[in-house]
């Protein structure tokens, strides 16, 4: 249930225990006491802004540090081809990354190095970048690309090296 659930949003498990925390180690007697799903509100308007630019011949491609199935599960109700066929980003080599980047659109559990790596080996390919981020862990990528976009609700490390900023 809780992989089902990832699929549509952040699953969190609550749980319990009458033993006490032992320094960094969780207790062994946990019971699941909730099961949780948190979803992000997806605007109506993001299918058709993702039809609009794919008939632009934009690739486009959704990273993100979140689990790859929850990420996978976001491109999917946004419409996103190919949303199907992510990929776990902690797991590749630098190697096996700037091959993952050429060839698929879903990537989860990437660090900032990682989006800046992506941005770099997209433009080594001959592409010309556009990158939007809200949080200091989207700095770097924002920095390397060719046009960095930055949401104004975001931090402010974002806002302050992006060449745009969406109000």
């Amino acid at each position: 249930a809780v992989a089902e659930m990832a699929r549509e949003g952040r699953a969190l498990l609550l749980a319990g225990s009458e033993e006490p925390f032992a320094g960094q180690d969780l207790p062994g007697s946990l019971r699941p006491l909730a099961l949780i799903l948190v979803q992000d509100e997806i605007r109506k308007d993001a299918p058709q802004t993702l039809r609009f630019f794919a008939e632009q011949g934009v690739r486009l491609k959704v990273i993100s540090g979140d689990n790859p199935v929850t990420v996978s599960g976001i491109a999917r109700r946004v419409g996103l081809p190919d949303w199907d066929k992510y990929v776990d980003v902690s797991k590749l080599s630098d190697d096996q990354l700037d091959e993952a980047v050429a060839n698929h659109a879903v990537f989860g559990r990437v660090s900032p190095q990682q989006k800046m790596r992506m941005v770099k080996a997209l433009q080594a390919q001959g592409h010309a970048v556009a990158m939007t981020g809200d949080g200091v862990n989207d700095v770097l990528a924002l920095k390397e690309a060719d046009c960095g976009i930055a949401v104004a609700s975001g931090s402010d490390a974002a806002r302050n090296v992006a060449h745009l900023v969406l109000l």
